[in-house]
């Protein structure tokens, strides 16, 4: 399948201090705010309450974040801190965040970290489930401090946040703050394990506001101050506004509320004084998610930012400083939205050239996914195909495929469509992720494409990558696609990081077409490719071809050998889940059969089924070797119910992939031999829908809302919830992941 190669993985994981920086800054506690008004009450109640998950919801201006900075200061137990923003909208990023924060407190499981991706079933169903694991097993009590949740509001990160505070002991707490009501929080409420502050516990009092008008050095009367948070309503932005205008001279006490024209109105008033030069910095550098100077320089195309965002900062104008070292800084969210609104009433179309300049800045520095967004953000669509093109399978490869897709969508198939590479990319990401109608959709698209540009270091030429996707998909037949991997195989150069998949293709539709002898030269030059540029999924796939070749002439220990290569390649590259990691584990259950390991083969055989929901029929061959394979081994097992289950899938396939050559016969060579067997008692196993739904009951949601999750109706989930009861042999949901997780199927 497509490789991650070697240079593009950079794009990833690159420019490693930068990256370090502002990882860093999401991980780190910032420094208390000078004169900030203490929320001590409010905080030591929630911590006497003994609540595992707490929750701080309001809207934007009532010290959320103020609250958690002091609750880090004042706490006595290991603290983990972590800043989300926009970019971690996808469920593996946000696990991935939350799992590197609690590795800081507890080193010791550092592991857990690496086992945030993986595909098939995904996060919800193995990484949340571990990682709640892993914090279940804390050796002390500990807090986790999680800011601005409403910057990961999609469902997914919902749902897999839910599973993973479920892992929180006694005596330890997360503490989590967002701008909107908290889903997982609804819908825990009845077990009493959480604990909720809100606006009318954040509003400010007099004695707030008298701190918040001191630090400004302003003094005002107690019936002044009085007069003022009656009509700010405690709105504790609100005061610091007041305070800035009567800093300046002003009444101060017209404020109301937290409605949104008054505070533009505010805003602008805190802006008036400052020089004009000042307040276009403001404006234009709010296109920026995290500011430092070098980076402002670049977008302002000036070299004195760092030392304007210290004045700046100095004045108190909503820079929220995000390391101790104050080299980088945001905005408060709501003076960002005044000032985004400001830039286009006052510079209307400039964004577009700040957002290309910060693309620019971040593209030299190495953090090309942030790049993307700015690009993204300037409508440049141009670029952004190019650069998403580059990033979009090592990006699915760490897991995220929220974020392809989300870059995806943006673009607009329309873009897509133009540059053909991309479209390539489309088509392999949704056969990967195990979506047909797009897959074939998109695959349309490039075989009405043509394309003239050279293939680049990471990229293949775009004949030889439209012949490798149509090998693969094997829609007109074994001896067509055997003619395109030969094709592309012969395309490929030695530097190619591509030539292992196209090798691998070759080996595929070798077989298919009766060259056993050819197959296995082809899968053994594709190891060896792969092994220099280290791409794993070409080892994963062409390793257990070897090992059923040496079976098939009774070479027990070679095959052995091969199996363990592949196995290894995926312990070692985190590929659980992924369907290109199905294939080795279906052999090496059935080479732990032969070693008489049975618990080790129920293990493979559980990781295989649910990394087969994958392994559709747009990948026909690996859907039904893999299939093959795993009946097999459950007819070896004497379960003959679970193996012709696997039959039926597999004349599902067939019945839209016909023509698969010598496949289909080992398919037909198989039937026969399991129609001779004596039934045998033994249960089905849960169906690729069904595994899909089963994490689902690891929360609290409905039916419908499953439903709605999944795309399908109340009548489908309550059906497919049953079958999973009767197949589990439990009665209720509780049993349901019991059982599951007992078995594989969830969380291992």
């Amino acid at each position: 399948m497509p490789p991650v190669v070697g240079d593009t993985r950079k794009s990833v994981v690159p420019a490693l201090e930068l990256d370090q920086v502002l990882l860093d800054t999401k991980l780190s506690a910032p420094e208390p705010p000078a004169g900030f008004a203490s929320r001590l009450d409010l905080i030591e109640r929630a911590r006497a309450s003994g609540a595992r998950v707490v929750g701080v919801s309001a809207p934007a201006g009532y010290g959320k974040t103020t609250l958690l900075i002091e609750w880090a200061a004042t706490e006595s137990r290991p603290v983990a801190w972590v800043a989300l923003d926009r970019f971690d909208d996808d469920p593996s990023a946000l696990l991935a965040l939350v799992a590197t924060a609690y590795a800081r407190i507890f080193p010791d499981d550092r592991a857990i970290v690496d086992e945030m991706g993986g595909m098939s079933v995904g996060p919800l169903g193995r990484s949340a489930p571990l990682l709640a694991s892993t914090m279940s097993k804390a050796p002390v009590p500990f807090v986790i401090l999680i800011d601005d949740l409403h910057e990961v509001d999609s469902a997914a990160c919902q749902d897999v946040l839910e599973v993973a505070l479920a892992g929180v002991p006694a005596g330890s707490q997360v503490v989590i703050a967002g701008r909107h009501e908290q889903a997982h929080l609804a819908r825990r409420r009845a077990e009493g394990l959480t604990w909720e502050i809100g606006a009318n516990e954040l509003r400010a009092d007099v004695a707030a506001a008298r701190i918040i008008f001191g630090m400004l050095g302003v003094e005002r009367s107690k019936s002044e101050l009085d007069a003022i948070v009656q009509r700010s309503e405690g709105w504790p932005v609100g005061l610091v506004l007041a305070a800035m205008i009567a800093r300046d001279g002003e009444a101060g006490a017209s404020i109301a509320g937290d409605d949104r024209f008054v505070a533009d109105y505010l805003y602008r008033e805190c802006l008036r004084s400052l020089p004009t030069e000042s307040q276009a910095f403001l404006r234009r550098t709010a296109i920026l998610e995290q500011m430092s100077g070098a980076v402002c320089d670049a977008v302002l195309e000036r070299s004195d930012s760092n030392a304007l965002l210290r004045e700046l900062e100095a004045m108190g104008l909503f820079l929220v400083p995000l390391d101790r070292q104050r080299g980088w800084f945001r905005y408060h969210g709501l003076f960002r939205e005044f000032l985004l609104a400001e830039l286009e009433r006052t510079e209307s179309g400039s964004a577009a050239e700040l957002h290309r300049r910060a693309a620019d800045w971040y593209q030299q520095h190495g953090l090309p996914a942030r790049a993307i967004e700015h690009l993204l953000a300037a409508g440049d669509r141009a670029r952004s195909v190019h650069l998403v093109a580059e990033l979009s399978l090592p990006t699915y490869q760490a897991g995220q495929v929220t974020i392809v897709n989300r870059w995806l969508a943006e673009l607009g198939e329309d873009a897509v469509a133009t540059y053909p590479p991309l479209a390539v990319l489309a088509a392999w990401e949704a056969v990967l992720t195990g979506r047909p109608a797009d897959a074939e959709r998109w695959a349309h698209v490039v075989e009405r494409s043509s394309h003239d540009g050279e293939p680049t270091d990471d990229q293949p030429g775009f004949d030889s990558a439209r012949a490798m996707l149509r090998a693969a998909m094997l829609a007109d037949g074994a001896d067509r696609a055997a003619d395109d991997a030969e094709f592309a195989a012969a395309r490929e150069p030695a530097w190619s990081p591509w030539r292992d998949q196209a090798l691998h293709l070759a080996g595929m539709t070798r077989l298919l077409t009766g060259r056993a002898e050819e197959a296995r030269q082809a899968f053994a030059a594709a190891i060896e490719q792969a092994t220099g540029f280290d791409n794993a999924d070409s080892i994963a796939l062409s390793a257990p071809e070897l090992a059923l070749i040496a079976l098939g002439e009774d070479r027990w220990e070679e095959a052995q050998r091969h199996s363990s290569v592949a196995l290894d390649t995926i312990a070692a590259h985190h590929m659980e889940g992924y369907p290109t990691a199905a294939l080795a584990l279906a052999v090496g259950a059935r080479l732990a059969l032969r070693r008489g390991d049975e618990e080790a083969a129920e293990r493979l055989v559980a990781r295989a089924m649910r990394a087969r929901v994958g392994c559709t029929y747009v990948l026909p061959y690996l859907a039904v070797k893999v299939r093959l394979q795993l009946a097999t081994a459950y007819a070896e097992r004497g379960q003959r119910t679970a193996a012709m289950h696997l039959l039926r899938e597999i004349d599902e396939v067939l019945a839209v992939r016909p023509r698969m050559g010598r496949l289909v016969d080992d398919v037909a060579d198989f039937r026969r031999r399991a129609d001779a067997t004596p039934r045998a008692a033994g249960g089905t196993p849960l169906t690729p829908a069904e595994l899909r739904l089963l994490p689902y009951l690891q929360t609290h949601l409905t039916l419908s809302e499953i439903g709605r999750r999944l795309f399908i109706s109340r009548n489908t989930v309550s059906s497919e919830v049953g079958s999973i009861y009767r197949k589990l042999r439990v009665t209720t949901r509780g049993e349901a992941v019991e059982r599951a997780i007992t078995l594989g199927l969830l969380g291992a």
